[in-house]
């Protein structure tokens, strides 16, 4: 059979500036492509120009005959008054659909998105369920193909789980724009991405993800490779016209006309294999003091609803916890607790003097009316980073900002290039604890790659919030799950909360199965190993173990230095009774230190 979208030789540009030219695109029966690039590779545009919302400048887009396109776009707003039901009745009115089938594909679709209510007020949805009902409403018409942009969006880790099952499971093909690795290694079963730096303007690579990093590693191998034969040829050619050539013969005017192209082609090869990359890198302060936030018996109730309850929790310095939970299970508002901007229901939270908190609030909050120049450096034309004055032009090339982007209002940037501005305001300010709210939403996947490096090296402690399950994987260093109904638990890593909440969720199905709670280390050794190849994790208990372990180090040094004091003071050396007590008490707090550096490690092997 013909491909259900054949796009060939597609050419589209915003004013001067080119998004792609020249590409081909093609989407078959039973194709799952996973569309990939940096921010401003045009991937939003080619998805407009195959489902036929916009028209590409240059290029032919053939759609098979009776084939159904279905298309999501990134952000899901339904007017007022609108129920789920009258939204994806509309929706098969518009597909034509025969009345007859309305009730019975209503009912299906209804199950497959997990929708409690069919009456409910689609525009009044929180953003994850509103994005649900857009999947839905694409998928009530059974299209051949559907299209998603940024699918994973405003879903939590559960959605997104919904979401990769249903693609998995579905008879259409999809084509799908997302910068979430484990999505995409989960569902897509080709990797296409969009980009300048290759010849034909994409590279479209089958299997998974991680199938794609080994085809692009080759790719750019086999371009070094062209660029270095090419300059040897040009390197020859260029020393010979140096030499004078005659162009009076046919043979010399070719060999004159062959070195300009090859000239020519090595300049094409240059552009393309030189990438550029934002660069990120948070500073922490010099502070020395370990235990940075104590959270005891606090609680948080808003209105009557209980959002946290008795959590007992201890910020270190270098900590990195990854904060997970369901949406509205109250992330944000213990984030909001750690900044001082909420005042707990019931029990106190110590912060040690002076902390200086930075905090990335997913709100993306920008003053609209003023320039990037401003944004970044709001009194001057220069800016403080790690000690230095640097010009607010090589501050915003750092971050991939030309120096014609300085002077347009921040509301023209795109999603990504705003994420990048607060990243960039951030990390002007030395932190002792950072806090990230979804960081990771906008970005592509090159800068999220550096964000990651830049957050493994930071040395202060971190709290994230992301549904970027990669990320909480190779970030974090302990896991502190929300379920949504007040309670909070402790977990070495995302894998280890994923696979109780997952007992949790059955034991709620099916209450009277085991008939006994299950507890998170019972939860994690009825599963074995976590997912992490095969890697040792630390239990419930040792994983709340180790959160405290670092403090108890701290203690039994302080302890033996005050041992090895009481042996120095000169009244106790002359008094033999005195001297053998507090020779014992050293020997006790050596072994008691020993103890602990020996479990530490033990524990830190573990963690990997």
């Amino acid at each position: 059979m013909p491909p259900i979208v054949n796009a060939q030789g597609l050419t589209k540009a915003f004013g001067a500036t080119p998004l792609f030219r020249e590409i081909s695109f093609t989407v078959s029966d039973g194709d799952r492509i996973g569309l990939i690039g940096p921010n401003g590779a045009g991937k939003s545009t080619l998805l407009k120009v195959l489902a036929g919302d916009e028209d590409a400048d240059a290029g032919d887009v053939a759609v098979r005959k009776r084939a159904r396109v279905g298309y999501v776009q990134q952000e899901s707003v339904f007017a007022p008054g609108v129920t789920v039901r009258e939204v994806l009745e509309a929706a098969l009115v518009r597909a034509k659909v025969a009345d007859g089938e309305h009730e019975g594909r209503l009912r299906e679709t209804s199950g497959r998105t997990g929708f409690p209510s069919l009456d409910a007020e689609a525009a009044r949805l929180s953003g994850g369920w509103r994005k649900r009902l857009a999947i839905a409403e694409a998928v009530v018409t059974h299209p051949d193909v559907l299209l998603l942009d940024e699918p994973t969006n405003h879903l939590d880790l559960a959605g997104i789980a919904w979401l990769e099952e249903l693609l998995n499971e579905g008879s259409f093909a999809c084509v799908l724009i997302s910068h979430d690795r484990y999505f995409l290694e989960n569902v897509a079963t080709e990797i296409v991405e969009l980009n300048r730096v290759y010849a034909e303007g994409l590279l479209r690579v089958k299997g998974t993800y991680s199938k794609f990093i080994e085809g692009k590693q080759a790719y750019m191998e086999a371009q070094s490779k062209l660029q270095d034969a090419l300059k040897n040829r040009v390197k020859i050619e260029v020393d010979w016209l140096r030499r004078g050539p005659k162009a009076r013969s046919t043979k010399a005017k070719a060999r004159i006309d062959n070195a300009q192209d090859l000239i020519g082609q090595l300049k094409e090869v240059n552009s393309r294999v030189q990438t550029s990359s934002a660069g990120i890198d948070f500073s922490a302060t010099d502070r020395q003091t370990k235990r940075l936030v104590e959270l005891e018996d606090v609680s948080v109730v808003l209105g009557d609803r209980k959002i946290v309850e008795g959590l007992n929790f201890l910020v270190t310095s270098g900590m990195r916890v990854g904060l997970v939970g369901p949406n509205g299970s109250g992330k944000t508002t213990l984030l909001r607790l750690l900044t001082g901007e909420l005042e707990p229901s019931k029990g106190t939270i110590k912060k040690a003097a002076s902390l200086k908190i930075v905090y990335f609030s997913q709100m993306r909050e920008l003053e609209e009316g003023v320039t990037l120049r401003r944004a970044l450096a709001p009194d001057s034309d220069s800016v403080v980073y790690q000690g230095r004055v640097v010009h607010v032009a090589s501050y915003a090339t750092k971050f991939l900002f030309t120096s014609e982007q300085l002077n347009q209002p921040v509301e023209r940037l795109s999603g990504g290039e705003r994420a990048r501005v607060l990243i960039a305001k951030l990390m002007l300010e030395p932190a002792d604890l950072l806090l990230l709210d979804e960081p990771t939403n906008d970005l592509d996947i090159a800068t999220l790659e550096i964000l990651e490096e830049s957050l493994l090296e930071y040395t202060g402690a971190l709290v994230l919030v992301t549904h970027d399950r990669y990320m909480l994987d190779r970030v974090s260093t302990i896991v502190l799950g929300l379920d949504g109904r007040g309670g909070s638990e402790m977990f070495a890593d995302y894998s280890q909360w994923e696979q109780w909440r997952g007992v949790k969720v059955e034991e709620a199905i099916a209450p009277g199965a085991t008939g006994v709670a299950v507890s998170p280390a019972a939860a994690i050794a009825s599963n074995g190993a976590s997912n992490s190849g095969g890697k040792k994790k630390l239990s419930y208990l040792e994983a709340r173990e180790y959160a405290g372990i670092e403090a108890a180090v701290e203690a039994a040094e302080e302890r033996l230095q005050k041992a090895r004091e009481m042996i120095e003071d000169p009244a106790v050396a002359v008094d033999a009774v005195k001297l053998t007590a507090a020779l014992a008490e050293m020997e006790t707090a050596q072994s008691a230190a020993d103890e602990l550096y020996a479990r530490w490690a033990e524990l830190a092997e573990k963690v990997g």
